[in-house]
């Protein structure tokens, strides 16, 4: 019987239909089981320019002038320069490169300016926004798109794995100490042990 080691370091699965690599279930599970304890992982100022064009559409389309105002001073004049151009720049890369399964398609509008066609899963909602873009965001970190991040933090680290899912199978495998002898098989009936039939009240 062949030997395989057992190792959480990250071991790509290669897909069979393409080039594309997935990272093991353990991996996606220790992935997912992070972004549950860390929530501001969304909220982070550069998560912004992992997607400017989404990041637009979904969350600063919603955002207050004083939210942008706040924004704005904690990112700087020099953060608030490269979003903006950053944003501008993909726009123009989607124009000349559209994709078909993207959530947005730009035109040139008549005036030469670059306009954004909604699509019918456009959120109507600030909250909806932030829930699509933790969903994309979410999806990207699994995936291990997210060049910033120290993926080995999370996919070396055990204490990312839920200990709550495996109790659970293992109880389920237990058998109740009550059950005696032949009444363990599926179709025995249940004899109880230290059962008179009689109730107690």
């Amino acid at each position: 019987m062949p030997h395989f080691p057992m190792s959480t370091e990250f071991q790509p699965i290669q897909d069979a239909s393409s080039d594309v690599q997935h990272p093991p279930v353990n991996i996606k599970n220790r992935r997912k089981r992070y972004l549950d304890l860390h929530p501001e992982y969304f909220t982070a100022e550069d998560l912004e320019l992992a997607d400017p064009l989404l990041y637009d559409r979904l969350i600063r389309r919603f955002q207050t002038p004083q939210e942008r105002e706040t924004q704005g001073r904690a990112k700087g004049f020099s953060g608030v320069l490269q979003a903006d151009l950053l944003r501008s720049e993909a726009k123009i890369d989607a124009l000349a490169h559209p994709d078909p399964n993207a959530m947005l398609s730009y035109t040139r509008g008549p005036n030469g300016e670059i306009l954004a066609e909604d699509r019918d899963d456009i959120p109507a909602s600030k909250e909806e926004g932030e829930k699509a873009w933790q969903w994309e965001m979410g999806l990207r970190f699994m995936r291990g798109d997210d060049p910033d991040f120290d993926y080995k933090t999370v996919d070396e680290n055990d204490d990312y794995d839920d200990w709550t899912e495996q109790q659970e199978n293992y109880f389920e495998d237990e058998e109740p100490e009550w059950v005696v002898g032949e009444a363990r098989g599926e179709d025995a009936q249940a004899k109880l042990q230290g059962e008179t039939g009689v109730q107690d009240f």
